[in-house]
């Protein structure tokens, strides 16, 4: 039921975003969903190849914004590696059925209920697309 796909927890995880910028940022990446509207906008800087500072903007349904809000637990620190396996590892788990992410994205496990929902998928999915582009031009700054 499409009501189940609204849970508490995405509904709280939704709940904790800001939107904010950086002054400099050495990366910057909006992504943007064809479907629905929605968008994620990130700013990122990078020491010793992990994320050191990161801001988001984010303009998405509930779980884009939940899907925003569990990629900002774990970012500081993150490397390029990280995220871009996290994306990975949403991704496959929202198309193909795949098992949810583990390690430090892990808590991306609470939004394998958006598989049942394609329409549903880009928007989930824009953060950890936006974060990796960010840090790939951060890292090539």
């Amino acid at each position: 039921m499409f009501t189940d796909l609204y849970n508490t927890d995405i509904l709280t995880l939704s709940a904790t975003l800001k939107n904010e910028r950086l002054e400099n940022p050495k990366g910057t990446s909006r992504k943007v969903s064809k479907l629905c509207g929605s968008w994620v906008e990130i700013d990122m800087n990078v020491e010793d190849g992990n994320v050191s500072e990161y801001a988001l903007r984010v303009q998405a349904c509930a779980l884009g914004q939940a899907s925003a809000a569990i990629l900002q637990e774990k970012i500081i620190g993150a490397t390029l590696d990280e995220i871009t396996e996290a994306r990975d590892g949403l991704k496959a788990m929202l198309k193909d059925g795949g098992a949810p992410p583990i390690g430090r994205f892990e808590r991306l496990a609470l939004l394998k209920g958006v598989s049942d929902y394609p329409a549903r998928h880009t928007s989930t999915m824009l953060a950890f697309d936006a974060a990796v582009e960010a840090l790939e031009q951060a890292l090539n700054q």
